[in-house]
Order: structure tokens, then sequence, then C-alpha cells
């Protein structure tokens, strides 16, 4: 793309062949477009780093209650992520203990077994899919043991949450809007159903769990409403067994094209939660966030108008040379990394204790029995644009 061209015509972010590279289409808008609107929407996209960060600390302004302008299978918005301070606050105090970074060490022993399990399967195969043999699994049996439940339950899940998220991979024909929202909505009623039986399997036999914790817990001497737990159960499905997914997957591909990279994750000794960090900056598997706006504002050059929807480009604001020095290449080194990766402000994102724990023990295993791996030959990936994920990632080593 000439300089010229990318000045004057933004990038298409939904062009699935820039999911696999967009680093390239975030700097030109960084520099050229730092606040456009997308040519089929309208709707402004917004790019900077300091942009999005005020946009993430504002949620009087950006709003995350957008229930009726997000289709996403539900009777009612998902808890705490599509409500806003000072309601949402509420229901923060209730979780963010469960997702502490002191709570979430307790899961470790039994994840790095998982880990190990995993890879004992395959290792000796010379070969496998990375992301449905080890990034689907590993972080679904994460997510199943803080619910208590069955590991032979963890197909049907991941059906009905791709059913939300990716309702075109379950379509005949994925261009048929209609088609698709009828997938959607068809998978939302099954994950109410869902956990319709499993609140009133823990009301008759409560246990150590996620679900138990909230059909017990108080704030204030009350308790969470029925469609409370529903509702925020809906979203845990939703996040808990897809974006950690993404984010070991794209890391993996990365470091099977880079070598040097890789032998960092190979020293037993070294310490990687830089690395890590370094690696959801760079690989960020959210693209970007909707917000519907509740109050006319300007941001940069352009006035966005009460009731638009907008959306905050992470990825892009990820690669903001304001923010990051040498934010053009990754630097495993790097000390000072305010990354956005789990977005910010009071909707930042519940789980990220977890998500770092999980990618730690996910890459740690990893490369302690396959240090070297490489893409198999021939085989060219696919990245999805929005959540930036690689469903099929085949690897092979000696």
């Amino acid at each position: 793309m000439s300089d010229r061209k990318s000045a004057d015509t933004p990038p298409n972010l939904f062009d699935p062949a820039l999911a696999a590279c967009p680093h390239s289409a975030y700097q030109s808008l960084l520099d050229h477009h730092p606040v456009h609107r997308n040519a089929i929407s309208n709707a402004p996209i917004i790019s900077r780093y300091e942009d999005v960060m005020y946009c993430l600390r504002h949620p009087e302004i950006f709003s995350s209650d957008m229930e009726e302008q997000m289709s996403l299978g539900t009777d009612r918005p998902m808890i705490p992520q599509q409500i806003d301070p000072p309601a949402q606050t509420r229901y923060r105090k209730l979780l963010d203990p469960r997702f502490s970074h002191k709570r979430t060490l307790e899961l470790e022993p039994s994840l790095r077994a998982s880990a190990k399990a995993l890879i004992d399967e395959f290792a000796d195969a010379g070969e496998c899919d990375f992301s449905q043999q080890f990034a689907v699994p590993l972080r679904g049996q994460a997510f199943l043991q803080i619910y208590g439940l069955p590991l032979e339950g963890l197909g049907h899940l991941i059906e009905l949450k791709d059913g939300i998220i990716r309702p075109q991979s379950q379509a005949e024909n994925p261009l048929d809007s209609v088609e698709v929202e009828d997938i959607r909505k068809a998978s939302g009623r099954k994950i109410y159903d869902y956990v319709e039986d499993l609140i009133a399997e823990r009301r008759s036999e409560p246990r150590e769990d996620l679900m138990s914790y909230l059909l017990q817990v108080e704030l204030d001497g009350d308790r969470l409403s029925h469609n409370e737990i529903l509702d925020i159960s809906f979203l845990f499905i939703l996040g808990g067994l897809d974006t950690v997914t993404a984010s070991l997957s794209c890391s993996i591909a990365h470091l099977a094209t880079n070598p040097e990279a890789r032998k960092l994750f190979s020293q037993e000794s070294k310490d990687i939660d830089s690395a890590i960090e370094e690696l959801l900056r760079w690989e960020t598997p959210v693209t970007g966030i909707p917000r519907l706006v509740k109050k006319t504002v300007t941001i940069g050059d352009t006035r966005i108008e009460e009731g638009e929807m907008v959306m905050l480009l992470l990825g892009a604001a990820n690669l903001d040379p304001r923010e990051f020095e040498g934010a053009d290449r990754i630097d495993f080194d790097s000390t000072r990394n305010r990354h956005v990766a789990f977005g910010g402000g009071p909707h930042r994102c519940l789980g990220s204790h977890l998500a770092r724990m999980e990618l730690r023990i996910g890459l740690q295993e990893w490369h302690r029995r396959i240090p070297e791996y490489r893409v198999k030959d021939g085989e060219t990936l696919v990245y999805s644009p929005g959540i930036r994920d690689i469903r099929h990632l085949p690897l092979i080593w000696n």
C-alpha cells in the first residue's frame, strides 16, 4: 500500500486477509486516520491510545449499555459487561474477589496437570492442531473447573458459544443474515436452558464452585436474583471459552515463525511474564470493542453525536508510538507495558489474572516438551477478524 493511498483511504478492518497481520493497517490509521468513519456503517473508529483510554474511562459518555444495539441472543444485558456504573460496580464487588490474583493461583496445580496431560496425547506423534488439541481444551478445562462442570460437556458449551460469537460458521449460507440471527437466538436460548439446569442442580447440592457462590453470596444483605445469575453466567460462557484460546493460538503462531523469540520460552529460569504482556500487546486478541455514545462529544477533530455507536480499536491503540517506545516491533525485554488488551476503566476484563496465568502455564508447559516446532509445510493460517483467532493451527516438530 502506497503512502498516498494509506493517507487517503482507511484500510478495511473487516477484511479477513488483514486479520493475519493487521499491524501495518493499524499504523496507517494511527498516522492518518486516528478517528474515521466506517465506510459501510458510518460508525466512528477510534485508534489512538490516549483517545481509546479516555473513552474506556468515561462510561457516562461511552456506554456499555447497548443490549438493544448488540444482538447476542440475550433476553437482558449480560452482567457486568453490558451495564454501566454505578450498577455495574455492585456486581464487580461480588465477582472481583473470585477472580483475584491470589484466588486464580489456587487453580495453577490442576491447570498445569491438564496442560501436561494434553501434551502427552500428541507429543510423540510429531504434529498436532495446536488450537483444537491444546488451546481450546486447556482453556475449556479451566472454565469447567471454575464452574464445577464435567469435562465431557466442553464440546457442547463450545458449540453454544460459537453459535453466539461465530454463528456464520454454523450456517448453511453464512451471508444469510436471517439464518445467522436465528442461529444466534437459538444458541442463546440453549445457553439459558443450560444455566437453568445448573442453577437447579446447585440449589439442591451446593459445591465449592462459582455457581454455588453466585447462589449464596450477599451484598448489603441481598442475594442475586435468578435472572442476575443467568445473565452473569451467560457472559462467562462467552468470555470464558474464547479470548484466552485466541491469545494462546496467536502467540504460538508468532513464536512458530520466530525461532529467536521462541528460545526465551524454553529457558526454565527465565521470567516470561514481561514477554507474555508483550505478546498480548502485539497479538491483541479482541481487536476492538463497541460503545454507545450517551452525550455528544468531540474526539480529535471528529464530532460524535449522542446515540451513535463507536468502535474502540484496542489493537491499534496497542501499537501507538505515543505510548509505546518501539511500538512497531515486539520487544520481550520491555518493562513498561500499559497495553489495553484487557480493556481499561471500570469494564476492564474481570478475568485478566486468570488469563495471564493460563497463558503462562500453556506457554511454559508447551516449550518444556516441544521447544522446537513450526507451522506444517504447505499450510496457510486463517485468522478471524474481530476476535483475532486461528481455528486450526497445524504444527510439526521432530
